[in-house]
């Protein structure tokens, strides 16, 4: 198993006649490189075990209180976090307090500061901004504030404070936190409090979940509320393509983020922008004469638009502002194109939150209880972050600091240093959008052809990773084929050359353009050698779901027979039911889950409406549960019945004596999903059916089975983006492995690390052989022997009010970031 990093360090920005191809290409081949020294995180450091032992986590808050709060500029997905404080909270017996208008809300008091119910957060989920408000609060900032900030907190019990927000937010919660000592003193001595009252609040406990649309936080892979912007602006994007088509425009769109540019450059890499302007990294000095090239290479080669993008905080080297209107002037002026601006604005921070959100909300709120519970007055305050699929504490103003440095560094036009800081996956991000805007193909070929296939059901964001795959194999000086229909496809000659050209404005695009299919090869090898030999395939991307797996398995144990299978393959999952062994998500999976998350959302709506009403919703994913337990984290479901958790009558009649206690509350509907093969004789129709007849008098019910609607649809941001890395590694890898098994101009590849399946394993994109991966398989109902989602479906149940004890044997340590020697880079 080969670890792939994140992402390699870059040098910074280069325009393209100057641009090493060389270097870029070799940077890229870098990336595999496992992890030096240098790395961010010290996954070694470790906080020692508490001294009290394992807990039961339905008394672990009894006695205890907690207030939460948001801070700062609102994001989508902070009412999925305080949603998950609130009824983890209380789960574990904890009081649990709204603190209304955030800071502002905590110093004035009185009303400000109320208990929460379960019910007073239901409903929640779907909302964008933040229910209980938010300010920019002045008081706060004073120590006069703070201590009208601490009585009222002390008065109420509370010695616990949840802070949703940015490093603003969490820095001033920090501060409260370290004058807390102080804070009580004088209060005792101005006889604000009692000796007891001083005594009961003798230390505060701090955790930070970091909410912001910027995505600007060191520490965290993403910020709650960072994918539902990227959504809003894709949406966006999308529809401004059409009208850009139809009258041959360029339009130049300003995307938030102040001085962070992710979300400009996660924007342009998912929607194949010409250009892209981020304060990290700011162009070269010509950079106007090498953009006006850029547009014009793109309208030479076919295309009717141009489309730019420009970060809020983007600026040249010299630290002066480029502004989307000065970006329009020169386009108006040296080309002569029709040009329009659109800014953005406040619509990012707007509309529901995605899927992603709402489950990395609700992952984050539940981690943060946890860590408030258990903390001491010696534990440092944390901030609660995600990191690859990971939840981790880090220490929260060792992120605060490492964030303050990236503006330190852009300040000092210290850029390279910035993009580091940023992180690994930034850099990554950068790196592959680099190659795939401002690299062209060499003049001097490699001798070497590389074809790209779908195989399987279709997923969006397929076209991503073709098109990425294509354009990559290109800049390494390969000639690309293309086949379509899968393995069948490949059986039958339906092969062609793709050129750079003929991608170009895939990335948005649903379903498969190449076509596939789930026939496997086995029965074709004679005519699949034959073509291999005929067409002269030295390597093979297969783009797919299980059949893929499968497939690349059964081309493996054909090597013995046929000697023209003996060439490099790499798998790349590629499907909604994410049931392929080696990765713990699949391109396509997250455009399904935010399909499905949608549907609920209306189904909710129209169940509040009716009162009294239960939904059963059928969802796809053959055997594999990862669609109905993820949507009903993120719908707010009742029960999601799974194959990979078996249930019986019992459970049935558990969960419908649940429905009918629930109907006695406010909350007066139900969800329940179910995976389309759970179990053979609890069908769809069963439960509807058991859910009728003994909810009489109390609920109705209504099903709807969701169907091929799941496969459907543009890709989200987050598929269009994942496509387009794992096409450019699967490439990058591919390369390696031609010239590895190259002998006398001869490709013979036989060997078990020659068949990689390309997958995301916890904090890393690993490059894992196919015939390993056979022993982790469950072959007879295609899915994984052992899936990480598993661990998430006990915060399922929490979350729907069923007693069960919530497994924290795997709860995340404190870890620490390690501070980066930036040291030039070596010259290539």
């Amino acid at each position: 198993m080969v670890a792939v990093p994140v992402a390699p360090a870059l040098s910074r920005f280069a325009a393209p006649a100057a641009l090493s191809v060389a270097a870029l290409l070799l940077l890229l081949l870098l990336s595999f490189l496992p992890p030096g020294p240098g790395r961010r995180r010290s996954a070694g450091r470790k906080m020692p075990p508490s001294p009290a032992g394992p807990q039961h986590t339905e008394t672990l808050g009894v006695g205890k209180a907690i207030a939460v709060l948001t801070s700062g500029g609102d994001a989508q997905g902070m009412n999925a976090a305080v949603r998950a404080v609130v009824r983890v909270g209380i789960y574990t017996g904890a009081k649990v307090f709204f603190v209304c208008e955030g800071y502002q809300g905590l110093v004035d008091g009185g009303d400000h500061i109320r208990e929460a119910t379960w019910e007073s957060v239901s409903m929640m989920l779907q909302l964008g901004g933040t229910v209980i408000g938010s300010a920019r609060c002045q008081d706060f900032r004073t120590r006069e504030g703070r201590l009208r900030a601490a009585r009222n907190l002390v008065k109420r019990g509370i010695t616990n404070l949840c802070v949703i927000g940015g490093d603003g937010s969490l820095t001033g919660a920090d501060t409260f936190r370290a004058e807390w000592g102080g804070l009580l003193a004088e209060l005792l001595k101005t006889g604000g409090i009692t000796a007891e009252e001083a005594q009961r609040s003798s230390h505060l406990n701090i955790v930070g979940m970091v909410g912001s649309i910027d995505n600007d936080f060191c520490g965290t892979d993403m910020t709650i509320g960072t994918d539902s912007a990227l959504h809003r602006i894709m949406e966006i994007v999308d529809a401004i393509t059409t009208t850009a088509q139809s009258h041959q425009r360029t339009f130049v769109l300003e995307v938030m983020g102040r001085h962070c540019g992710y979300l400009a450059l996660i924007t342009a890499l998912a929607c194949g922008a010409d250009w892209v302007f981020i304060p990290e990294s700011p162009p070269e000095d010509d950079w106007e004469e090498h953009l006006c090239r850029r547009l014009t290479e793109t309208r030479d080669g076919g295309s009717r638009l141009n489309i730019i993008i420009v970060a809020e905080g983007a600026i040249d080297k010299h630290g002066k502002a480029i502004t989307s209107d000065d970006i329009k002037a020169l386009v108006v002026k040296r080309l002569g194109y029709d040009t329009r601006v659109t800014i953005l604005g406040h619509v990012q921070r707007g509309g529901t939150p995605s899927a992603f959100d709402r489950i990395l909300a609700s992952r984050m709120g539940v981690e943060a209880v946890m860590a408030l519970l258990e903390g001491t007055p010696e534990t440092p305050a944390c901030v609660v972050s995600l990191s690859g699929n990971q939840a981790v504490r880090l220490p929260l103003m060792e992120c605060v600091q490492v964030t303050k440095d990236v503006t330190t560094a852009m300040n000092e036009g210290r850029f390279d240093d910035a993009l580091k800081l940023r992180g690994r996956s930034f850099q990554n991000n950068w790196n592959v959008y680099k190659l795939l805007a401002h690299i062209r193909p060499p003049a001097t070929k490699s001798g070497y052809t590389v074809a790209v296939m779908n195989v399987g059901a279709p997923a969006a964001g397929m076209n991503a990773a073709v098109r990425s795959t294509v354009r990559i194999g290109l800049i390494h000086g390969h000639r690309m084929l293309a086949v379509h229909d899968g393995f069948e496809g490949l059986a039958f000659g339906m092969v062609e050359e793709i050129s750079w050209n003929t991608v170009g404005s895939w990335t948005g695009l649903g379903g498969s353009k190449l076509g596939t299919k789930r026939t496997l090869p086995k029965k074709h090898f004679e005519e699949i050698s034959a073509n291999i030999s005929k067409f002269g395939i030295h390597g093979l991307v297969i783009i797919g779901g299980f059949e893929a797996f499968t497939g690349g398995l059964e081309l493996v144990e054909g090597r013995a027979r046929f000697e023209e299978l003996c060439i490099p393959l790499c798998i790349v999952p590629a499907t909604v039911s994410n049931n392929v062994p080696g990765s713990d998500f699949s391109i396509g999976a997250d455009t399904a889950l935010n399909t499905i998350t949608t549907t609920c959302d209306l189904i909710k709506q129209s169940a509040a409406g009716t009162k009294r009403r239960v939904f059963i919703i059928e969802t796809m994913g053959g055997f594999c549960g990862y669609l109905a337990t993820m949507a009903g984290l993120a719908a707010g479901a009742d029960a999601a019945y799974i194959f990979e958790e078996p249930f019986s009558s019992r459970d049935l009649q558990a969960n419908v004596d649940h429905l009918t206690e629930k109907m006695k509350t406010t909350v007066k509907r139900g969800l329940v999903l179910r995976n389309e093969r759970c179990n053979e004789n609890y069908t769809t129709d069963f439960i509807y059916n058991l859910y009728c007849e003994e909810g009489k008098g109390i609920f109705d019910c209504r099903k709807n089975v969701l169907g091929h609607m799941q496969q459907g649809g543009s890709p989200t941001p987050f598929d269009r983006n994942f496509g387009t890395k794992m096409g450019a590694k699967a490439v990058a890898w591919i390369t390696g492995k031609i010239k590895e098994c190259s002998r006398h101009g001869r490709i013979f590849a036989n060997t078990a690390d020659s068949a990689c399946l390309l997958g995301m394993r916890k904090r890393s994109l690993v490059f894992q052989p196919i015939a390993e991966l056979r022993q982790q398989t469950d072959f007879e109902h295609r899915i994984p022997k052992e899936q990480w989602w598993l661990k998430l479906r006990p915060i399922l149940k929490i979350l729907a009010k069923y007693n069960i004890e919530l497994d924290t044997s795997e709860t995340a340590h404190l870890e620490h970031l390690t501070r980066k020697v930036l040291v030039p880079e070596a010259t290539l």
